[in-house]
Parts: structure tokens; C-alpha cells; sequence
């Protein structure tokens, strides 16, 4: 069976438009994207601290928390440094992640 190209520009053009596109998608799988490197700042309690400052002081100065909810963080914080409740003890030592 013999193929018979009609129009041999509209050929051409369409060949090279789909080798074009597969070698964006080989070359596109190839790319690895690596995830930042979460690295962890101890910080101490002090008179006055709440998880709701804390978190509120990460969501404004902290990589890490840009634009999450203050509740999310509070929980996330929580969750880390493994607080029951909310009572904090003058002294006590959390982990925070940080970029």
C-alpha cells in the first residue's frame, strides 16, 4: 500500500509540529523538580506566648506559613511539637519548620 502526500508543505509543517511536541514531552519528563529543604528553628516560650501569637508572628515573618490560615499554622504547630492543649509553660522548647 502505497501513501500518497497531496499537499507536501501541509505535510511537512505537520511533521515537524509533532516531533516538536515530543521532544518537549521527552524533554519535559526528564526534569526532576526538587522540593525545598524544610529545616526546622527551636524558639522558647516566654511570658505571654499563645499558639495564636506564635502562628500569627509565623504567617508574617515565616517562608514557610506565607499566605496559610492562622489556624492552620496554630494546628500544624500543635500537631509538631505534640501540645495537648493550648496551655504553654514558660520555657518550653518548640520546633518550628522554616525555609
Amino acid at each position: 500500500m502505497k501513501i500518497k502526500i497531496v499537499n507536501k508543505k501541509k505535510f511537512i509543517r505537520s511533521l515537524i509540529i509533532l516531533l516538536s511536541i515530543a521532544i518537549l514531552v521527552i524533554l519535559g519528563i526528564n526534569n526532576t523538580y526538587s522540593k525545598t529543604e524544610i529545616s526546622y528553628k527551636e524558639d522558647y516560650i516566654i511570658k505571654g506566648d499563645t499558639l495564636w501569637s506564635i502562628a500569627e508572628h509565623e504567617v508574617n515573618t515565616n517562608k514557610y506559613y506565607k499566605n496559610k490560615d492562622i489556624r492552620e499554622v496554630m494546628y500544624e504547630i500543635r500537631e509538631l511539637n505534640q501540645i495537648q492543649n493550648e496551655n504553654l509553660e514558660i520555657g518550653q522548647k518548640i520546633i518550628i519548620p522554616n525555609i
